[in-house]
């Protein structure tokens, strides 16, 4: 093999007939100088033997076994052997555009850049529908190209989403800032993402759909979330950690602040069960002071969030659902059927009728001994 441009490095834990979609894209890629290492995380399914498979056929395909550790740590050692100019952090269940690799190489190329962005779509494995994902890179954000952390300050968490699928780095830029995953459960490729665009010396964003990413199947961590309701606070943490550390907390601090919110109440609001209650109290007793939102200016947060803010810091978990309840009942009875639809699957309705439900049981037993 020549040299190789591209080293591909996807995790894998029981990703049973979809990893064989994922291999047959990347093997057919338009890019060939490439190696897909493959680290099979302990998989209790056929896994390994779909990814032995395929290395007998492509020697450009390198299985790597594990303990079940979690996929960052079978990233992270992916990334140790990978010999390619560039690297590619893929899931095991998603799939891609043939010239994927090529226009995202040529692209860094071209501009000598660290890194750079391309677009993508969600592909839900429930419905079999395409839906569109044009907030995981807001380009009408970033005012040139290629660009760098201080181009975007103000929304550099905002402008992408913090994974790194959607990305190709520079090998020699990873390794030269150290960048490793975090060991967590769910969000551990959080820190990676968002760090390497402040670190980044030029960044490129690509204006094509090249990757589809597979969601709402059983397998996935994304819909486990409530093992691990705290992941998201632990990565944001170590995020601002590391940007003090090399003194650019306070060039970013605005998209930090803005960015924190606001991923803090969309696990709120999309978290299931009675973990809903920990994620709450956790915004409230430990996110909300160290931010300690008082200090800025109007405007520095949107009006919206920061009225829910200031309801988090007054209200106790059960007096906040009560509240939010009622307010989004009031508005389900204004709505469409689509709408109030959109109101009854809101975390926040269900888990307020599920509070209230015992009370409204009582009352109905009261009113009908009354009568």
């Amino acid at each position: 093999m020549s040299q190789i441009k591209v080293s591909i490095i996807i995790p894998i834990y029981n990703a049973g007939e979809a990893l064989k979609k994922c291999l047959n894209d990347l093997i057919n890629q338009t890019l060939k100088d490439i190696e897909i290492i493959c680290v099979n995380d302990g998989s209790s399914d056929n896994s390994k033997e779909i990814i032995e498979d395929y290395a007998q056929k492509d020697k450009r395909i390198i299985c790597l076994n594990q303990e079940n550790s979690g996929a960052a740590i079978a990233r992270n050692n992916g990334r140790s052997i990978a010999k390619g100019e560039y690297l590619s952090f893929l899931d095991a269940d998603d799939f891609y555009e043939p010239n994927m690799l090529e226009v995202a190489y040529e692209n860094c190329k071209k501009y000598n850049a660290d890194m750079c962005i391309f677009r993508g779509d969600k592909y839900d494995q429930a419905s079999h529908k395409y839906l569109n994902m044009d907030y995981a890179l807001r380009l009408n954000e970033i005012p040139c190209n290629p660009f760098t952390y201080k181009d975007v300050k103000d929304v550099v968490f905002h402008m992408c989403v913090g994974w790194a699928w959607d990305k190709l780095y520079k090998r020699e830029f990873v390794e030269k800032e150290d960048l490793k995953f975090q060991s967590l459960r769910t969000s551990n490729d959080l820190f990676f993402a968002f760090s390497s665009l402040v670190k980044a010396n030029k960044i490129v964003a690509i204006d094509e759909k090249l990757i589809h990413h597979r969601v709402n199947a059983s397998a996935s961590l994304s819909v486990t979330r409530e093992k691990s309701w705290h992941c998201f606070y632990d990565a944001a943490s170590a995020l601002r950690d590391e940007l003090i550390r090399i003194d650019k907390y306070n060039d970013v601090e605005k998209s930090y602040v803005r960015w924190l919110i606001h991923f803090s109440f969309w696990n709120l609001d999309t978290i299931e069960g009675s973990t809903y209650k920990n994620v709450y109290n956790l915004i409230r007793e430990e996110i909300l002071p160290t931010l300690n939102i008082h200090q800025y200016e109007d405007g520095y947060i949107s009006k919206g969030y920061y009225q829910r803010c200031l309801e988090v810091e007054e209200k106790d978990c059960d007096t906040y659902v009560y509240d939010q309840f009622f307010k989004l009942r009031k508005n389900q009875n204004k709505k469409n059927d689509d709408g109030a639809r959109r109101v009854k699957n809101l975390t926040t309705y269900k888990v307020g009728k599920a509070v209230l439900y015992v009370p409204n049981k009582i009352k109905k037993i009261i009113k009908k001994f009354k009568r």
